[in-house]
């Protein structure tokens, strides 16, 4: 057990090959905004659950209800018993595959242009404790949280020290960007500074132990906001070597795809604006234009028409000429064959916080050319596993894209440095690192609560008739208190509702104007 009030181990002082045996039987409640089947995020938080579990940690997971209808969660071969109640919080239904490995899925409203993510419906923390282990967590693990990881963290710093449980962040999504890229003027602005401000408010409250980041770029943005430097610690991704590898390569594929050989060229993302289709459809364009032959593979969808169709609208005329084919959603091994069958990949994307499509494609022995910022500007070695250009120089990224596509010899072996590259990224590795980091801060709590102990700190956790510190300098009495708490929540929580009102007016006249200009459209046709 570690001192009280010192740190907890630096990453040097742990195994990282090696998973820590005191988070056995440790209850974790990880709480994850995204969880379908099709994103950088979903997939590395889902590696992340099934390591733990797989190594004895008793993991609930919550999130919002998958539109996909696929359970990520469960295995296929283990039963579910499934149970659902309403409360004051809205509907909570509950998966369980053991007493120890629950699924909580909360109930929200799917985001019109991405429907795969919700905004969740008001929730108690007291109703995802008694869903899940009955009680209170050992710790609490918010991966990208958002709507529901602000709640937690808002709601969490509302209670007495002995019930803080510790909060572990893992900033992967830069969600006040997406909205700065959503919105128009001045919608994006204030949307940008909102989340901003809310992230960095709730990210400096001492429950807050470690904020995980992906890449040096994050760090920049988080200090930007005032976040503590001593909470932060990198934390990169992995890849899975078996699923993605150059074996995968599939020459039927190929011929289907560029049947006079034409130089394969590959874009994985999911078909929405943030993603920078509008840089990769002038990339094309001015390729095509250069008299490159080639054929642009763009593997991805949107469960939204009206966004895909928009996506699809900016390569018209190039997909007409047979240049540009959209496969769709792909997952598994027709992903993985889809990666290792291209020549080069393409990420236009500058909004990613990593970018795992890059080492996905590194493992398949594709190499990568890319804008020089966000994630990618940390994952790509410029010069070895694939390129870098200046994010808003078109030219640039051209010529790389035309001089790797004409040299098979210099595309063939930044491809072998990118797969050695991708070997290096090892996902127990890196679940390890978390692993170690929530048993270091578990026992930091357990002894900070037995140091209190020893104190004679008798204050009720609950109220009771004991005094509790507010704001420093006010005190109050446990009932009168919970009713402060409570006004303060209903009152933050109000604001943020308020704010997505706002959001869902605007989101709804866009629709609505969307409907009238396809209504047009279809009338002149």
């Amino acid at each position: 057990m570690a001192a009280v009030g010192s740190s907890p181990p630096a990453d040097g002082q742990h195994d990282l090959a090696v998973f820590p045996e005191g988070l056995k039987g440790r209850r974790v409640l990880l709480c994850t905004e995204s969880f379908g089947p099709v994103n950088g995020v979903s997939r590395t938080t889902l590696m992340l659950v099934n390591h733990l579990r797989a190594n004895g940690c008793h993991v609930a997971v919550v999130a919002p209800h998958n539109p996909t209808k696929l359970n990520t969660f469960v295995p296929t071969l283990a039963p579910a018993v499934r149970s659902s109640s309403t409360a004051s919080t809205g509907s909570i239904t509950t998966t369980t595959t053991t007493k120890k490995n629950i699924e909580v899925r909360l109930h929200g409203y799917p985001v019109p242009f991405n429907p795969e993510l919700s905004i969740v419906y008001l929730v108690r923390l007291s109703a995802l404790y008694s869903r899940t282990f009955g009680g209170p967590p050992d710790l609490i693990y918010l991966a990208s949280p958002a709507s529901l990881g602000f709640q937690v963290m808002f709601q969490l710093r509302q209670r007495p020290e002995r019930e803080q449980i510790p909060v572990l962040c893992n900033f992967q999504t830069d969600l006040a960007g997406y909205c700065k890229t959503l919105f128009p003027f001045p919608l994006g602005g204030i949307a940008d500074y909102a989340f901003a401000s809310v992230q960095s408010f709730l990210f400096r409250h001492e429950s807050v132990k470690t904020i995980f980041y992906p890449s040096t770029y994050v760090r920049r943005y988080l200090e930007r906001h005032h976040v503590p430097g001593d909470k932060m610690e990198i934390l990169t991704r992995g890849v899975d070597t078996e699923l993605f590898k150059p074996d995968r390569r599939n020459q039927s594929l190929r011929d289907h795809i560029a049947p006079d050989g034409e130089i394969i060229l590959i874009c994985v993302a999911r078909l929405a604006a943030e993603k920078s289709f509008d840089f990769l459809a002038m990339v094309a364009k001015e390729l095509n234009l250069r008299g490159l032959k080639f054929k642009l593979y763009i593997v991805g969808g949107n469960r939204q028409a009206e966004v895909e169709t928009e996506i699809k609208g900016l390569f018209a005329d190039l997909e007409g000429q047979g240049k540009v084919i959209f496969a769709g959603f792909r997952v598994g091994e027709e992903l993985a064959e889809a990666y290792a069958s291209a020549d080069l990949f393409l990420h236009c994307s500058i909004s990613e916080t990593f970018g795992l499509v890059v080492l996905e494609s590194f493992a398949s022995g594709v190499p990568v050319v890319a804008r020089d910022m966000g994630g990618p500007s940390n994952t790509v070695q410029d010069g070895y596993s694939g390129f870098l250009t200046p994010p808003d120089d078109l030219s640039a990224f051209v010529d790389r894209v035309i001089l790797l596509a004409n040299d098979e010899n210099m595309r063939a072996r930044f491809g072998r440095d990118a797969l050695r590259q991708a070997r290096e990224a090892t996902w127990d590795k890196i679940n390890n690192k978390v692993a170690w980091k929530m048993l270091d801060e578990i026992e930091q709590r357990e002894a900070v609560l037995a140091e209190m102990q020893l104190q004679g700190d008798t204050k009720e956790p609950h109220g009771g008739i004991s005094a509790v510190p507010v704001f420093g300098w006010l005190m109050l009495s446990g009932a009168f208190r919970e009713t402060l708490v409570n006004s303060r929540l209903v009152g933050a929580l109000g604001v943020i509702l308020g704010f997505w009102g706002v959001v869902g007016v605007y989101l709804g006249f866009t629709k609505a104007n969307r409907w009238v200009r396809g209504m047009f459209s279809r009338s002149s046709a």
